[in-house]
């Protein structure tokens, strides 16, 4: 029995359609049916509504879509359909399809979303490939049980599909990427004729038209991670005929011009959402374009330098019981953060996880479903965890830094208010970075400002900062993360891509060493070389930093085997003291020969000479008076006074001393060779 229809203004509000999975045409197979139905999937969201029954009747298509629209089973759908038409089943290692996503996170969760799905295709076998797992026994699986659908990252299928022969791509008919194209685009159009581009996180959608079909999604995120090459082994492997359908959420400039020339007469599918900019007053609204979801509420808060730690706990505090994710610059943060939140008494008690690439994949998995196993708490994490993870019920995302690429602000946000969901998101603001909400204005993110409330204080008393201080003195690891944290945001920060609205010469570097609990400024170039603002800055005096030791008794012990090894060997291995350069003895000068004084007194006449000359000249212009020649010149008493009034004028003495100059450094020029022509053509002059 097919679910009640929702409510129109509903429906428009949770961003679903009216339309159903089972009133698309053409019509979906009755298997795949009941795998959306007990996902609780029945009504369509308009990239699927849009897009599905397109691929389906073998057509090219160009998406443009928000992130959190449901691109996934937009993709997943039409793939399993295409699979479904194959007159007889595949061989064992016969590969018929492909989903290439930039990390192991995105193929893992694709994979768990698509297995429902493929369950229903008889006899095809798929498999998941991502880094942090044994080659070996992924190449001896590959080998030995097949598969038909391959899932995963781009280094780890390039290691399957050259070294497992027996996988066939002769027949093969999809090709899913999770990326987003950008320069790929160049790649693929050198490698065959038709492409499928999905920009936007793993969930992009499909490949479908006709026997080979290649979709790539947030191609630009493989390409910044350095997965240029691997993409390129993997297409060189496949065939190079084959339709294409193009995804993205956020590069759609590029889109017209891939549009044109990888695909034949595309439909051109665009997918906005209408997002509210509410003022104080909630009954004033005003609607308009944005690539972020229905349900999302943008926020920003502008804090001072020096308040920033202590506004992001009060945050904290007042949202406690939410489920709330946190943004940092680097896994030197996040390490950090994870330490220092935890000891603040406003915060115990809550459950506070940390998440980014630098971990193992098996702590980085266990966090992962962890936190998504929670229904409130915090996850502190990187950028690793901005595109396509798609965590159940998340209600606040925290931006505390700004991303380095302003596109991922928006995938950052896309963790909430997610397919029919709705949530807030909030970034925190230096005063200097204000004019970041105005850009993100104009790419189509429009922001509300809330104010920084100002009896933080009330909330978090300072005495729990200075807790950290007292953390770090008691536990070397807590000053060690403190310093590594430090030096990787402010490097992070003079990498950002709009340097020009974040300006690292202006960061306050004494308050944010306090934000950080830093017993002392780190010696680096960035602070040794440029004139950056140490206000506010206390330092911890009376402390040897050299002498503070782990908590963690075992990493002492190995810290202090590691001081004495180092100390043997320096016993043993003296340092040979380096030799001060013998200071050299001047040469005593020698006696300049007349001819050389001669020189020297010539040119010191001429230049003298020369000078005077010039003066003349300004004379006869008028540029200067008799008064100021003279003074210039030398004419006058030893006073400081010219001649008196009833003396009789030296003008004539003066005009014929004008005269000897000239005479003089024409002379002087022929001797020079050339020279004369120079003063000879400045070197007339008027009778007055």
């Amino acid at each position: 029995m097919a679910p009640s229809a929702p409510p129109v203004a509903a429906a428009r509000n949770r961003a679903l359609t009216e339309k159903l999975f089972s009133e698309l045409s053409p019509a979906i197979s009755q298997e795949v049916l009941e795998a959306l139905d007990r996902g609780g999937f029945h009504w369509c969201t308009p990239v699927q509504e849009a897009t599905i029954p397109l691929l389906l009747s073998h057509k090219d298509v160009a998406v443009d879509a928000a992130t959190g629209s449901g691109k996934t089973l937009a993709f997943v759908v039409p793939v399993v359909e295409i699979l479904r038409r194959r007159s007889s089943p595949p061989r064992l290692h016969e590969v018929l399809a492909i989903i290439i996503s930039p990390t192991r996170e995105l193929s893992t969760q694709i994979y768990n979303v698509a297995q429902p799905f493929f369950a229903t295709l008889k006899g095809v076998s798929s498999m998941l490939l991502v880094g942090g797992t044994d080659i070996k026994g992924d190449l001896k699986k590959a080998e030995e049980e097949g598969a038909n659908i391959l899932v995963g990252t781009p280094g780890k299928l390039v290691d399957i599909m050259t070294n497992v022969d027996t996988l066939g791509f002769k027949n093969f008919e999809v090709v899913l990427g999770i990326m987003e194209y950008g320069s790929l685009f160049g790649i693929l159009s050198c490698c065959f004729g038709v492409i499928v581009i999905c920009s936007y996180c793993f969930h992009s959608l499909l490949h479908l038209f006709g026997k080979q079909i290649l979709i790539l999604d947030e191609a630009d995120r493989l390409l910044d991670m350095g997965f240029q090459k691997q993409v390129t082994a993997i297409i060189s492997k496949l065939p190079k005929l084959r339709r294409t359908g193009l995804f993205s959420a956020t590069q759609t400039e590029a889109v017209d011009e891939l549009a044109k020339a990888g695909m034949r007469n595309p439909v051109r599918v665009g997918v906005k959402a209408e997002s509210k900019l509410t003022s104080k007053d909630s009954s004033q609204s005003e609607h308009g374009p944005s690539k972020t979801p229905v349900g999302l509420r943008l926020e920003y808060m502008i804090c001072e330098p020096s308040k920033k730690s202590s506004q992001l706990v009060g945050f904290l505090v007042q949202n406690n019981g939410k489920k709330i994710m946190i943004y940092f610059a680097t896994c030197a943060c996040v390490d950090y953060w994870a330490v220092v939140l935890p000891l603040l008494n406003s915060l115990k008690g809550s459950a506070i996880i940390s998440y980014h690439g630098k971990m193992k994949q098996g702590p980085r998995e266990k966090a992962l479903a962890s936190f998504s196993a929670l229904s409130s708490g915090i996850l502190i994490c990187t950028d690793v965890a901005a595109r396509g993870l798609d965590i159940p019920h998340v209600d606040l995302i925290v931006q505390y830094d700004p991303p380095q690429d302003p596109n991922v602000f928006v995938h950052r946000a896309g963790r909430t208010a997610r397919y029919d969901q709705e949530g807030d998101a909030i970034v925190f603001l230096l005063p200097k970075e204000d004019a970041y909400v105005e850009f993100l204005k104009r790419r189509g993110v429009p922001l509300t400002e809330r104010e920084c409330p100002g009896d933080t204080e009330d909330v978090v008393p300072q005495v729990e900062f200075i807790l950290i201080r007292t953390a770090a003195l008691k536990d070397r690891n807590v000053m060690e993360k403190g310093l590594r944290s430090f030096v990787s945001f402010v490097r992070a920060y003079k990498e950002h891509h709009c340097s020009y609205i974040f300006q690292w010469k202006d960061l306050e570097i004494g308050r944010l060493a306090m934000e950080y609990g830093l017993l002392q400024i780190p010696s680096m170039p960035e602070v040794k070389h440029h004139s950056l603002s140490l206000e506010g800055f206390i330092p911890v005096d009376g402390v040897d930093v050299t002498q503070i030791k782990y908590k963690d008794k075992a990493r002492e012990k190995q810290r202090k085997k590691a001081l004495k090894r180092k100390a043997e060997e320096e016993a043993l291995n003296p340092k040979p003291e380096k030799k001060r350069a013998p200071e050299k003895q001047e040469k005593p000068k020698r006696k300049k020969t007349g001819k050389q004084r001669q020189s020297v007194q010539t040119k010191e006449d001429l230049d003298e000479l020369a000078h005077e000359y010039r003066l003349l000249k300004k004379l006869k212009r008028g540029a200067i008076d008799e008064d100021e020649y003279e003074k210039l010149t030398g004419f006058v008493d030893t006073d400081g006074e010219g001649s008196s009034d009833d003396e009789p004028s030296d003008l004539d003495e003066r005009k014929e001393r004008g005269s000897k100059v000239q005479k003089k450094l024409k002379q002087s020029g022929k001797s020079r060779g050339g020279g004369s022509r120079k003063f000879e053509g400045k070197g007339k002059m008027r009778r007055r």
